[in-house]
């Protein structure tokens, strides 16, 4: 699949229209001078030439006014305002442009001959045609000069750019089956409404199958961060991404489309996205990582000697330049994607570690590991801060001595599987253990 560069300037542009059309002439204002980025369109290069040709200056002015023209063009233009309204008599209009308008301005710093010839006009108590224009020269072909060069400054843009290229992407992923018929998106948020009276449901029935070849399986799977994408890791080594509506390979990129699919030497035990949805981490059974961008199927960054054996999870830091990973080899480590090396080690752990988390302000990191122990470090300095035992139990209500029996028979600790971060209590986690309590 091709990527498509899309300048920033013309997103600016897009705003810019919308603003225009919506009479948001303030804020259209605001926005051309921080960015420095003018719209310079109108509806109809016809109407524009026509309107300057004809002499009908209160439209052109209006349209010039949100325009960004050279300094040059401008003082041709209201020069040519100014000696038709000297023609007319309008004497008043006249001196006020002449003497509050920007471009006439330029014109009496860069060019005060010139300007004291129009101030001369306006003193006259008749209107000369010889002493206004050049020789050879007329009010019409000064008209069609102005015209043919202002013509040249702006461009035609269909109108709505942006709600019409916002209608494109929805119905694309409608097309492709990310968002289902009929459905209502939050397009801001990029997911469906959710009523604050709605409560929280439990799946009630079955969805779809997703069949493996005969001698393959899933060893994992992940839905990435903005629910369009449900990849899987197979025991093969095969990295599959689906369409999670149809239960089908997604066919629009391209390189699964040739059969080329993303593949790693050994069974694949875990995966994890960037927060972008843009990248993919695999780890396998041998202690290799690679990354990859799942546009392309391009491989971003190998890493052939994470950890001495097989790895068990994967996390992105937040700004998607660390990989944090945990192994069967006891250690928990983090890789730089920029380098491709291994930056830290954190070990203290006395078993399989089975998952690793950052903390929410990526300073700490949380380890799950089979001794029974959660482990708090500093993600910079690798010193362990803190460990946690979370205890078996049988039940919230379970005598002691059946507690203490479950205890003995678990070796008196329980294998801890996972610890989640509560996503606004930063200093609080859920441990899941191989026992009826999450702690």
């Amino acid at each position: 699949m091709t990527e498509l560069e899309i300048e920033s300037a013309d997103i600016i542009r897009l705003v810019q229209q919308f603003l225009r059309e919506n009479k948001l002439q303030r804020t259209l204002a605001v926005l051309q001078e921080e960015s420095g980025i003018a719209l310079n369109t109108v509806d109809s290069h016809e109407s524009f030439t026509a309107d300057i040709q004809h002499g009908h200056w209160d439209s052109v002015l209006a349209v010039v006014s949100s325009l960004n023209l050279p300094a040059r063009k401008l003082v041709e233009l209201y020069e040519q305002i100014v000696i038709e309204l000297v023609e007319l008599r309008e004497l008043g209009a006249a001196r006020t442009l002449l003497r509050q308008t920007d471009p006439m301005v330029v014109l009496k710093e860069r060019e005060p001959e010139r300007y004291l010839r129009l101030e001369a006009l306006l003193q006259r108590s008749s209107f000369d045609a010889a002493e206004a224009y050049a020789r050879g020269s007329s009010r019409e072909k000064r008209r069609a000069a102005i015209a043919a060069a202002l013509a040249g400054e702006v461009q035609v843009v269909p109108p709505s750019r942006l709600l019409a290229l916002l209608g494109q992407a929805i119905k694309w992923q409608r097309h492709q089956g990310l968002l289902p018929p009929g459905m209502r998106l939050d397009l801001f948020r990029g997911k469906a409404p959710v009523s604050e009276e709605e409560g929280e449901t439990f799946p009630r029935k079955h969805r779809l199958t997703i069949r493996f070849p005969a001698k393959s399986h899933p060893e994992c799977a992940r839905f990435s961060p903005d629910g369009q994408l449900l990849v899987t890791g197979s025991v093969d080594g095969f990295v599959e991404v689906w369409d999670h509506v149809t239960g089908k390979l997604r066919t629009d990129l391209q390189y699964q489309k040739d059969d080329n699919c993303m593949l790693m030497d050994e069974p694949v035990l875990c995966l994890a996205f960037s927060r972008d949805s843009e990248m993919l981490a695999t780890g396998s059974q041998g202690g290799k990582i690679k990354v990859w961008r799942l546009s392309t199927g391009q491989v971003l960054r190998r890493f052939e000697r994470a950890h001495a054996q097989g790895v068990t999870s994967l996390a992105f830091s937040r700004d998607n330049s660390q990989l944090l990973s945990t192994s069967f080899d006891h250690s928990v480590r983090v890789h730089g994607l920029k380098s491709g090396k291994t930056l830290r080690e954190y070990r203290g752990h006395s078993s399989f570690v089975n998952h690793a988390v950052f903390s929410g302000d990526g300073h700490r990191i949380i380890s799950a590991s089979s001794d029974g122990t959660v482990k708090v470090w500093d993600a910079k300095s690798t010193e362990c801060l803190d460990t946690f035992r979370p205890s078996p139990s049988l039940s919230a209500a379970a005598p002691p001595a059946a507690a203490a029996a479950a205890a003995a028979m678990a070796g008196g600790d329980a294998t801890v599987l996972s610890v989640h971060p509560l996503p606004r209590a930063v200093s609080q986690f859920a441990a899941v253990t191989r026992s009826n309590v999450i702690h």
